[in-house]
């Protein structure tokens, strides 16, 4: 049947069979996301991803109903995406892209589980429902290795390095146990049951997690918000946390920086970073003030609108990495790991950060928390921290490795795989400058 012949009885028909579906599946099924079959008890249990097709199918028609809006005319990703973009994802999703396929190549690649830990936390007390990847290596010298996604991301970015850190080429570079959850209320991570639960009560979180897995001692690697929880997960829980990798490490510019950029007396290193930095804030970081301020004005919305918030997401997945060639496939399946549970969790996430950020006397670009573990830096020139000057990564952490890369952007585990595990190998097979081994 064509969209359009579509009446509005045929929609509330569709939309009642939907939902009385969708009840009684989670009645069967998921306590804490309804759209999948999945429980969270106390210790680790195996996971298989399993969506409603219910949902699945009301995703796809609504998908089909959805208004595009006009562009205006003005060039691609100026002001988000192409009206003729949208129409191409929009005519892709709707007659050609197949959930089924891409559920069972996740469940092939990825060894999943679900679990719930505690924390001591008087924000929030409650426990706290994980999904995770946990893919082991069969090396007795293997590293444990926590890898943390940020947004628009999701655990599917160590897709690409998992299996070359768990088995590495030889035995001259290091092998890991690779530990990727989903931040909370992203993915299959159910959203918190109340506010409160922000980037400090998610790294006392993954810290526990590591813990009931028999890991009392790990390294972290993460990218965007991920990167923001690791350096919070470090220098609260340093006796666990042995280095860092990050590939966003962004501290603060002070007075004098500005000072000195505005008198041309900084370094080209200095000023590549000033411009990388307040380029992002002044040009591409809407979705972060609103998200941040009041996530609910857009969250119905992109709730409501697979499509809508499908093509939101776009938008800074190209922003972020524009030599990489990202397929309607990617797009709908990256869209996918938010729309199952419904992305306004997620999307809410930014203001936890800045409420945990004003506790701790700091802003989103320099965390208040010095980070006394080594920590190495791994950049590349589409991502906001590229440029960092030593000096300056060391007023947030004790810096040891700057890795600088000229090629590639913000989903570095993603878009060039080989590289990140270069970093990898190079930092932690370094014990001087990693800590690896020290302890």
């Amino acid at each position: 049947m064509p969209f359009f012949s579509i009446t509005t009885a045929a929609r509330r028909k569709a939309t009642l069979i939907a939902s009385i579906s969708s009840l009684l599946w989670s009645c069967v099924h998921g306590q804490f996301i309804p759209e999948i079959d999945a429980t969270y008890a106390s210790t680790p249990k195996p996971f298989t991803l399993k969506v409603n097709p219910s949902f699945i199918e009301t995703t796809r028609l609504k998908v089909q109903l959805g208004r595009i809006a006009n562009d205006m005319g003005v060039p691609p990703f100026t002001d988000g995406v192409s009206t003729e973009m949208a129409q191409t994802l929009q005519n892709y999703w709707v007659d050609e892209f197949n959930w089924t396929s891409v559920q069972e190549q996740i469940n092939k690649n990825f060894t999943m589980f679900t679990t719930t830990v505690k924390i001591d936390d008087k924000n929030y007390t409650e426990p706290i429902p994980l999904h995770f990847v946990h893919h082991r290596s069969p090396r007795h010298d293997a590293i444990p290795l926590l890898f943390l996604h940020g947004f628009p991301g999701s655990f599917l970015e160590v897709g690409r390095i998992i299996s070359s850190l768990t088995h590495p080429p030889n035995s001259s570079v290091p092998a890991f146990h690779v530990v990727a959850p989903s931040l909370p209320g992203f993915g299959f991570t159910p959203a918190p049951v109340h506010a409160g639960l922000g980037p400090i009560e998610a790294a006392h979180a993954y810290n526990a997690l590591m813990h009931q897995l028999s890991y009392p001692r790990y390294v972290m690697q993460a990218g965007d918000l991920g990167a923001f929880v690791t350096t919070y997960q470090a220098a609260l829980h340093p006796e666990s946390v042995i280095s860092v990798l990050s590939n966003l490490w962004v501290p603060a510019l002070n007075a004098t920086d500005i000072a000195r950029f505005e008198a041309n007396e900084t370094t080209p290193g200095e000023t590549a970073y000033i411009r990388n930095i307040t380029g992002y804030q002044t040009g591409g970081a809407g979705y972060l003030f609103l998200q941040s301020t009041q996530p609910l004005m857009a969250g119905h919305a992109l709730t409501d609108s697979p499509l809508g918030f499908s093509l939101y997401i776009f938008q800074l997945m190209q922003e972020l990495g524009t030599f990489y060639h990202w397929s309607l496939s990617e797009i709908i399946t990256w869209a996918m790991m938010y729309i199952i549970q419904g992305p306004y969790p997620a999307t809410r996430f930014y203001k936890e950060f800045r409420n945990a950020d004003q506790i701790v006397g700091a802003d989103m670009f320099g965390p208040a928390l010095f980070v006394n573990v080594p920590v190495g830096v791994t950049q590349r020139p589409q991502d906001a921290g590229w440029g960092v000057p030593l000096d300056w990564a060391r007023r947030i952490g004790n810096v040891t490795a700057i890795y600088v890369h000229d090629f590639g952007g913000h989903f570095a585990a993603y878009q060039t795989p080989d590289t990140l595990l270069d970093d990898c190998w190079r930092f932690w097979g370094n014990k001087s400058a990693s800590g690896v081994g020290k302890h």
